[in-house]
This record gives C-alpha cells, sequence and structure tokens, in this order.
C-alpha cells in the first residue's frame, strides 16, 4: 500500500471520528437540563424565521404581479400617447361645420323629446306621487347618550340595522296599502285587508306595522334583543307604542 492511500486512510478514519465526537457531545448538550430551555427556545426561534421567509415570499411574488400590471400600463399609456400626438400633428386644416338644416333637425328633436316627457308626467297618477315614512337612523351622539344600562352589548350598527328593517316592513306594507283594490291577488288582498282591521282612531293619519309586517316583509327574528332595541327607539324618539285589542303598534314618529 502506498503512503498516499494510507494517509488518505487515516485522515477518512479520523474524520469519522471527530463527527462521532461531535455526535456525542450535541447530544450530551440536549440531555442537560440547563440546556434544553435554550434549544426549545431556538426552535421556536426557527420556527418564526420560517414563518417570515414564507411571507417574504409571498410580499415579493405580490410586488413582482405588480410590477408587470405596472409595465402593462405604461405601455398602454405610451401607445395613447403617441396616438394622441399623432393626432394632433394630423389635424386637417379646414374641418366641416354644421349645417343649418342639421342643426334646426337637432333642435326640433330636443323639443319633441321635452314635450313627450312632460306629458308622461302630466300621465301618471297622483299615488305614485304619495310619500311613506321612515324613521331616520341613529345618529353617532344619540347611540352614546343612550344609557349604559339600555345598550348593554348592542352596538350601533345592530341598532340602525333594526331600524332598517322596520323601515322596509313600513314600505312593504303602505306599498300595498297605496295599490288599486282590482290589481291585488288573494293573499295580497288579504294582507290588505289585515292592514285595515289594525287600524284605529289613534293611528289615523300616521304609519305604523305590527309584529306580523315585520315577520312578513323582513327576516328580523322578534325575540328579547328586537324588544330590548325598541327600548331604545323609543328613548331616541324614532317610535312609539299604541296598544289596543291585544295588538301592539309601532308607530312611526
Amino acid at each position: 500500500m502506498a503512503s498516499s492511500d494510507l494517509e488518505d486512510l487515516c485522515f477518512h478514519i479520523n474524520t469519522k471520528i471527530s463527527t462521532i465526537k461531535k455526535t456525542l457531545q450535541l447530544r450530551n448538550i440536549g440531555q442537560e437540563p440547563s440546556l434544553k430551555s435554550m434549544l426549545c427556545k431556538i426552535g421556536h426561534e426557527m420556527v418564526l424565521l420560517h414563518d417570515l421567509l414564507n411571507k417574504m415570499e409571498t410580499e415579493v411574488q405580490q410586488q413582482e404581479k405588480l410590477k408587470n400590471l405596472l409595465k402593462e400600463l405604461h405601455k398602454s399609456a405610451e401607445r395613447d400617447q403617441n396616438e394622441a400626438q399623432h393626432l394632433r400633428e394630423n389635424i386637417p386644416p379646414h374641418l366641416p361645420k354644421p349645417t343649418q338644416n342639421c342643426i334646426t333637425g337637432l333642435t326640433a328633436k330636443c323639443e319633441e323629446q321635452t314635450k313627450v316627457a312632460e306629458l308622461e308626467r302630466a300621465k301618471k297618477p297622483t299615488k305614485e306621487s304619495r310619500l311613506i315614512k321612515e324613521a331616520p337612523l341613529i345618529t353617532a351622539e344619540e347611540f352614546e347618550s343612550v344609557p349604559a344600562y339600555m345598550k348593554g352589548r348592542l352596538t350601533y350598527n345592530q341598532i340602525n340595522a333594526v331600524v332598517q328593517d322596520m323601515n322596509k316592513a313600513v314600505m312593504g306594507k303602505y306599498k300595498i296599502l297605496h295599490q288599486p283594490l282590482k290589481s291585488m291577488n288573494a293573499a295580497v288582498r288579504n294582507l290588505y285587508h289585515r292592514f285595515l282591521e289594525e287600524e284605529t282612531k289613534d293611528t289615523k293619519g300616521e304609519f305604523f306595522i305590527v309584529e306580523a309586517d315585520i315577520k312578513e316583509f323582513t327576516q328580523l327574528k322578534v325575540d328579547k334583543r328586537f324588544h330590548r332595541i325598541l327600548n331604545i327607539l323609543r328613548h331616541c324618539q324614532r317610535v312609539r307604542e299604541v296598544r289596543g285589542s291585544r295588538l301592539v303598534r309601532y308607530v312611526i314618529c
């Protein structure tokens, strides 16, 4: 065996021995209680570092897409600029002017369209112009002025969502009341007669709904939370109650 081969063999064996020693040392370090917490911390930091690298990679990809979009936008803007420059440099010295017949025809057409629109407005029945009263939304200042025991965990948006649903029920009810009776089907006619039966002398000229209307025209649940919000709406003078004939009528203020 040549001396160089022997030296290589010795170097290889010494490298293996050194690797085994380092492995044994690392195993012994992992078993020491004083170093276990440090190793766990290093492992946790490695996980966080891995997550951060993933986020950075995602951000780089998004920026790459944005860069490509900006390149396309830049090319499009350059094309538009070149076309505009070409048009500017090639404007004809003499443009044709509109003739008197053309101007007269356009004027007559506009006048005719105006007359037709006025006739259509005049032909519309007056019932369509009837206004249906709605409750205004609660303002931020009004919400802050509501006592804490009334609000509880209710939010500003939850209260106004109920106001919107109540307005939706009011609109649904009074659109039916404003319809001609001949245009109603059987189901709508039954609702119409129920609306009339629920009216009293105290609600004459007022806009009001009952719980049945809320269930008919909205998906709002008439539960404890609904009645808590009603207390707030009464406090803010959005609705008032009229009771009678075992029925509670919510009148829009």
